[in-house]
């Protein structure tokens, strides 16, 4: 019975702790063979001679029951000295003892995260692939939506056509079609609820010049409209230019967590207040601190005016973005509250978020409950074998997102260590602006983005639309006010533009980085050329 006890204490601790930490491989084999002794315990209670079957008409109901109850409690005895043996000391006492043996990140109970680089020393590579020999010329910025400034660049200041038409089974489509001259060539791009397709076509594969559907359907053979209705309305570029660029933001805004020596809970990370000399100079790598009051650069959703969201904050501007760190220490302190709600509002509604360790304690990629949160880069200042003293040291890092994020760039050295403070917040700000953009192609963000889109582009639609054939004069329509920079519009009036902030209002405030493009000034008129009579006579084709 000891060595049975011994057993299932072993898979006992070691469950608790594989929760964590993944690592319970050595009790594997124990598992099984524990299953089995407490099966041929139960076989040999049942075929004791206690409880040989006797025929039912030789023995009396209280000798059945009799044998019963016995049978039950040696059943129960047995499989309760099995069970006796002394409760696994707590995680926490556990990992302390470990030390400086474990890893940055650990994955949590329930699995759903990578890390990188990964805890499994068989696999050959991470999931960032991870490599030596990059440097900062490797540091690229990902595009969140290649196609997005394609109209701004070629089409807006060009003579070019839009076009509108609604397909029975894509929806409503938006077509631009710029024709370049000095290159011979037409330009088309196609807006539809999944996508925009951009391409390019030398006006020499055509014996005829192409209509608005010949060339949708170059673009995409699923188009099955038969004509597409043409936009007069003056002002349809700044509209289409907002859709285009909805997804693009110079902005961004990221947490920042300080877990000290023995924080493994979410109560724990989210109630520090003291800032440590070590931790300050961390944030002084990140950027600037700033006061709140009265900032006018990108606020990342704190307040400005009245101080309820802290004095301070940290920000910083970076190959032509503005970044806001919503500083876990900076942001307001509720006494009495475990949750910490006033700082999980804005630290719990980030994509992704920052986490700087002090001492040996291992983060747990969800350790932090958030619907949003979908990646943690982990940061421990180390003390290497050939620093000397001083109070320099190097940093290393780790990466986890869910497994729905795909990898981003760019990859960490190997080993992850930064020696210099400059590199590191090369590698640090890039990688963070890159987790946000790779998050989301996550499942949960993805799904939001097409519900979205596809509602920004029948609202382009019916408004290029309508307006339209308001400057054609049609009588069956009511006049549309005109929506003018910060106007507000008459109660049943509206525009692309008021339809545009309606569908982002639906979203979570963590999408601040969706909103409309400011504008530095007025809106920039087209600047059509004029036309001869032979290229206005090639573009009629197209109506």
């Amino acid at each position: 019975m000891e060595g049975g006890n011994e057993k299932l204490f072993s898979r006992k601790r070691s469950f608790t702790f594989g929760a964590y930490g993944g690592i319970d491989k050595f009790i594997t084999g124990n598992e099984s063979s524990c299953a089995e002794s407490v099966g041929h315990s139960i076989l040999d209670i049942l075929d004791s001679p206690s409880s040989e079957a006797k025929p039912l008409t030789s023995a009396p109901s209280s000798q059945k029951v009799t044998e019963l109850f016995a049978i039950i409690e040696k059943l129960q005895g047995s499989r309760l000295d099995e069970q006796r043996c002394e409760f696994p000391p707590p995680l926490r006492t556990r990992l302390l003892k470990i030390g400086d043996g474990l890893p940055l990140i650990l994955p949590p109970k329930s699995g759903g995260y990578w890390i990188d680089p990964p805890l499994d020393r068989h696999v050959e590579t991470s999931p960032t692939l991870s490599q030596g020999g990059f440097g900062l010329e490797s540091y690229d910025i990902m595009e969140r939506d290649s196609e997005a400034r394609v109209y701004q660049e070629f089409f807006r200041h060009r003579y070019h056509h839009s076009f509108t038409a609604c397909d029975p089974s894509l929806g409503p489509l938006v077509l631009s079609v710029c024709l370049e001259e000095e290159e011979n060539r037409l330009r088309v791009i196609l807006r539809m609820k999944e996508c925009s397709i951009h391409g390019t076509f030398s006006v020499s594969l055509f014996q005829q010049f192409p209509t608005a559907v010949e060339l949708a359907k170059m673009l995409c053979s699923s188009v099955s409209v038969s004509c597409f209705e043409a936009v007069s309305y003056l002002k349809a570029p700044e509209v289409i230019m907002a859709f285009d660029e909805h997804r693009v933001s110079q902005n961004f805004k990221f947490g920042v967590l300080y877990q000290r020596e023995g924080q493994l809970t979410e109560e724990d990370i989210l109630s520090n207040n003291e800032e440590s000399e070590e931790f300050l100079e961390f944030l002084s790598i990140l950027g600037h601190t700033v006061n709140l009051q009265g900032f006018t650069g990108f606020r990342g959703g704190l307040d400005v005016s009245h101080g309820q969201t802290g004095n301070e904050a940290v920000f910083t501007s970076f190959h032509g973005r503005e970044i806001m760190f919503h500083v876990v220490t900076k942001l307001p302190f509720t006494e009495g509250d475990t949750q910490q709600l006033q700082r999980k509002r804005h630290i719990g509604n980030d994509i992704v978020a920052l986490v700087y360790q002090e001492g040996h304690t291992p983060f747990i990629s969800d350790v932090i409950r958030s619907h949003f949160l979908h990646c943690f880069i982990a940061v421990r200042r180390i003390k290497r074998e050939n620093e000397g003293g001083g109070d320099g040291g190097s940093f290393q890092v780790s990466v986890t997102a869910r497994e729905d994020v795909p990898p981003f760039g760019p990859p960490l050295p190997t080993p992850p260590i930064f020696t210099e403070g400059s590199v590191l917040r090369e590698f640090l700000l890039t990688k963070l602006i890159n987790a946000e953009i790779s998050c989301y192609k996550a499942e949960k963000f993805s799904r939001l983005e097409s519900r979205t889109r596809s509602s920004l582009l029948d609202a382009l639609r019916s408004e290029l639309s309508s307006r339209s054939q308001c400057m054609l004069g049609e009588p069956s329509l009511p006049s549309i006010p005109l929506v003018e920079g910060g106007r507000s519009v008459p109660e049943g009036g509206g525009g692309f533009i008021e339809n545009f902030k309606r569908a982002i209002r639906v979203r979570s405030h963590s999408f601040d980085t969706l909103g409309v493009p400011k504008k530095a000034g007025g809106v920039a008129g087209l600047r059509p050329k004029v036309s001869k009579s032979s290229r206005q006579a090639a573009w009629d084709t197209l109506r």
